[in-house]
C-alpha cells in the first residue's frame, strides 16, 4: 500500500474512530505529506525507516527555523501514523517511539485580573442585538472557560436557564454539562429576547444556532475572536485580548478563590490534569509576587 493510500485510510480513521476535529484532520495532513516528501528525497519506503532517519528529518525541520512546539506536533503525528500502521499491519515497528525531542518549558498562559476583566463585562451597555449578543457571549465565555469552537457550536437547546447549565461539546466531540453564574444568565435572557426578534423579523424561527449573526446564521469564531479583540481596547494592555484569555481568567481566579485542580479540569474539559496544572504556576508566580512585596525579611533593602 502506498503512503498516500495509507494517509487517506489514517486521516479517515482519525475523524470516524478518533473523533478528531477538522483542525486537528488537517494539521496532520499537512505534517505527513512533509514527512511524504522528506522520504521521497531519500528513497525510503515507509517499512525501511528508521529512528535515524526521524531524528535527520527533525533536524531539517528545526534548521528551517520551526518553532520547537511545531516541531514536536509533527513528531507526534508521525508517531501516530505509524501505530496506525502496525495496527494495520503495514509495518512491524515505529521508528518515531524512541525519538525524544526535549521542550522548553510551556509558556504561562495569559490571562486578566478581575478588575480588569470587569472593565470588559462592564463596558457591554445597551440592550439592540449586536451588544446584547455580545454581553452574552463575554459573560458565558468568563463564567464557563468554554473554548470559542465551543460556543459558536451551542444550539438553542444546549443552554438551560434552570438551572444554570450549558451542554458543550468539546474535542473528541465529547460532552461535558458545565454551569454559569447569575450575571451570564441575565446576559443570556436579554440576548434570547433580541435573538428571538431578529428571527422573527427574517422569519428564521427554525434556526438551532444559538449565537447569530445579524443575518441569523450561527456566528463564526472569526468573528468572536473579533468581538472579544475590540473589547480590550479600553484596556492599557500591550497585546490583543483573546477569547482563550476568558478561560484562562476564569481557571485562575477560580484557582486563586479555592477552587480544586480537579474540578477546573472538569470545567474546562481537560483530558488530563497535567495539562490542568499549568495553573498552579500561575498561582505560585502571584504567591510569589505577595510574599515578596508583603514579607519584612523578602525585601531588598534600599
Amino acid at each position: 500500500m502506498t503512503f498516500s493510500e495509507l494517509l487517506t485510510k489514517f486521516l479517515t480513521f482519525l475523524s470516524s474512530e478518533k473523533n478528531c476535529s477538522p483542525n486537528t484532520i488537517s494539521s496532520y495532513r499537512r505534517d505527513l505529506a512533509q514527512f511524504d516528501n522528506f522520504l521521497k528525497k531519500t528513497g525510503k519506503d515507509i517499512d525501511k525507516v528508521s529512528a535515524k532517519d526521524i531524528r535527520r528529518w527533525l533536524m531539517s525541520l528545526n534548521k528551517k527555523g520551526l518553532k520547537r512546539t511545531t516541531v514536536a506536533r509533527k513528531l507526534s503525528a508521525v508517531r501516530s501514523f505509524y501505530k496506525f500502521c502496525i495496527r494495520s499491519g503495514q509495518v512491524s515497528f515505529n521508528p518515531a517511539e524512541p525519538v525524544l525531542f526535549p521542550l522548553k518549558s510551556r509558556p504561562l498562559p495569559k490571562s486578566l485580573t478581575q478588575r480588569e476583566m470587569e472593565t470588559i463585562l462592564d463596558s457591554q451597555d445597551g440592550n439592540d442585538f449586536l451588544t446584547a449578543r455580545n454581553k452574552a457571549i463575554m459573560e458565558l465565555l468568563y463564567s464557563t472557560g468554554i473554548r470559542v469552537s465551543e460556543l459558536t457550536g451551542l444550539d438553542l437547546d444546549d443552554i438551560v436557564l434552570s438551572p444554570e447549565m450549558v451542554k458543550v461539546r468539546g474535542k473528541g466531540r465529547k460532552e461535558r454539562i458545565v454551569p454559569f453564574g447569575q450575571k451570564a444568565k441575565e446576559a443570556l435572557l436579554c440576548y434570547s429576547r433580541e435573538r428571538g426578534a431578529l428571527l422573527e423579523r427574517l422569519n428564521k424561527n427554525n434556526e438551532k444556532a444559538f449565537f447569530l449573526n445579524n443575518r441569523g446564521g450561527r456566528l463564526s469564531p472569526r468573528t468572536v475572536q473579533r468581538i472579544i479583540s475590540q473589547s480590550g481596547w479600553k484596556l492599557p494592555l500591550p497585546g490583543a485580548v483573546t477569547p482563550h484569555m476568558f478561560r484562562h481568567s476564569m481557571a485562575t481566579h477560580l484557582l486563586e478563590a479555592g477552587a480544586d485542580l480537579r474540578s477546573i479540569q472538569k470545567l474546562l474539559g481537560h483530558a488530563s490534569i497535567s495539562t490542568t496544572q499549568v495553573y498552579t504556576n500561575l498561582d505560585i508566580t502571584r504567591l510569589k509576587q505577595i510574599f515578596g512585596s508583603c514579607h519584612p525579611r523578602a525585601k531588598k533593602k534600599s
